[in-house]
């Protein structure tokens, strides 16, 4: 039992990391659509949503391990920490579904000030970010607040 455990904790490990890590890669991308035109700016876009699909895609290994991890460790559910990762994992997913897809699609709509909706993603960028290192610091800390 502890050799599938500690694969599922790499697993865990391991996706956080993906989690977490393609998102600093926004923020030069971010900076430098601010100047692209184009077919460049079309690129900038596509390496956008692909890093926003990666991190979704690897939140769900994420989330399937980390319910095998409570299912089959020491922790109860009803741990502090654990209720808390789940209540801003929640935020984050429902975040990450309408906060960069809604700012994207505004990108191209016509009469949309570039600048103001590349401030808009820039700061959906941190604030994901930030829920992201949240959850790790609960996951990897552990605190008992109640």
């Amino acid at each position: 039992m502890s050799l599938y455990y500690g694969a599922v904790v790499f697993a865990h490990v391991v996706s956080a990391v993906i989690s977490v890590g393609p998102l600093f890669l926004l923020l030069p991308l971010i900076r430098r659509l601010r100047t692209a035109k184009g077919e460049a700016e079309d690129i900038y876009l596509s390496f956008i949503r692909v890093i926003i699909r990666l991190v979704m895609h690897a939140g769900h290994v994420l989330v399937g391990t980390g319910i095998l991890l409570i299912l089959f460790g020491p922790w109860p559910w009803h741990s502090s920490w654990v209720i808390l990762t789940l209540g801003i994992m929640l935020l984050s997913a429902f975040f990450l579904a309408t906060g960069f897809s809604s700012v994207l699609k505004k990108f191209h709509e016509s009469g949309t000030d570039r600048q103001s909706t590349l401030d808009k993603l820039h700061r959906t960028a941190w604030v994901y970010i930030g829920l992201l290192i949240i959850m790790l610091w609960l996951m990897v800390q552990k605190p008992s607040i109640w």
